[in-house]
């Protein structure tokens, strides 16, 4: 139905109504009335009852929409998702929505709640969003299957010294098992960190590297020889794997986990005082990371 001709519908609705009303008025019965104009007496006296009450605007047809949608968010939670956005302006819709139920709100707003709330006031830019796969999801069955390590750049000392990050996390339970801010990603100091976190966390069956000379000495010239940590592997029974170059299968999960901490930490916490500062900075973050991230 095109709108004028939903137009000319409505006018004569309220032009049928009208013409009612005026007779009932006159003092014709309202049950003559309904019955000459195919309407209940209830109808009838319910239009005269609006005619009065609002004039002829009041005979139109009237909306069936509720006032208020059982499932419109209150005020107050719509308050609170916009304030932990100023608060924290790297955090997304998903990030906030777990928030809120961390903080015991009553029927918390899904994500897509979340994200309609904050495009609506202005703190985030809608964008068309596209949820397809693009590969085949790559992922051990169980937890201490596999570590995914490696070494990220971007810790930055008052001094203006960069610091690099040895990082680990497991392949199935996304959980940060090391995270240790070193002067020098050398062999001794990427070692020294992956026993600790063996001793904090047990001992994984594999790991996943690339080819760093931190990690493999497959690639020496002229002859390949066994580095530490190949050799601490060899020792405690870990099969070691290694990346293969430019593949989202395989490293994805260790590259995301970065892109996370250098959005929501290093790129507005540096420079730091100290390495001491920088470590006590990020294991703060990684603690909320594992435990309060949904």
């Amino acid at each position: 139905m095109s709108d004028e001709t939903a137009g000319d519908s409505a006018d004569w609705v309220t032009e049928h109504r009208y013409r009612a009303v005026l007779q009932v008025l006159d003092g014709v019965p309202k049950s003559q009335v309904a019955r000459e104009c195919g309407a209940s007496r209830q109808s009838v006296h319910s239009w005269v009852i609006r005619y009065e009450a609002f004039g002829l605007p009041g005979l139109a047809d009237r909306s069936r929409r509720p006032l208020t949608s059982p499932n419109e968010l209150s005020p107050t939670v719509v308050a609170m998702v916009c304030e932990l956005r100023r608060t924290y302006p790297r955090w997304g819709a998903q990030r906030i929505a777990h928030e809120l139920v961390l903080r015991g709100v009553d029927a918390p707003p899904s994500r897509s709640s979340v994200y309609r709330i904050l495009v609506r006031h202005g703190l985030i830019t809608a964008q068309q969003q596209n949820h397809k796969r693009k590969y085949r999801r790559w992922q051990r069955d169980a937890p201490m299957q596999l570590w995914q390590i490696d070494i990220m750049g971007g810790v930055f000392l008052a001094d203006g010294r960069e610091c690099k990050l040895v990082t680990g996390i497991d392949d199935h339970a996304r959980f940060v098992v090391m995270a240790t801010v070193v002067a020098q990603p050398g062999a001794r100091a990427v070692c020294a960190a992956f026993t600790a976190a063996m001793a904090a966390y047990g001992v994984p069956s594999e790991v996943l590297t690339d080819n760093g000379k931190q990690f493999t000495g497959r690639f020496t010239k002229p002859y390949p020889a066994e580095v530490l940590f190949e050799r601490i592997c060899r020792e405690n029974g870990i099969t070691t794997r290694l990346t293969k170059p430019r593949s989202p299968t395989t490293t994805g999960k260790i590259e995301r986990f970065h892109k996370t901490l250098r959005r929501e930490l290093l790129d507005s916490a540096g420079p730091f005082v100290s390495i001491e500062a920088a470590q006590q900075a990020i294991d703060a973050w990684v603690h909320g990371y594992n435990h309060s991230r949904p």
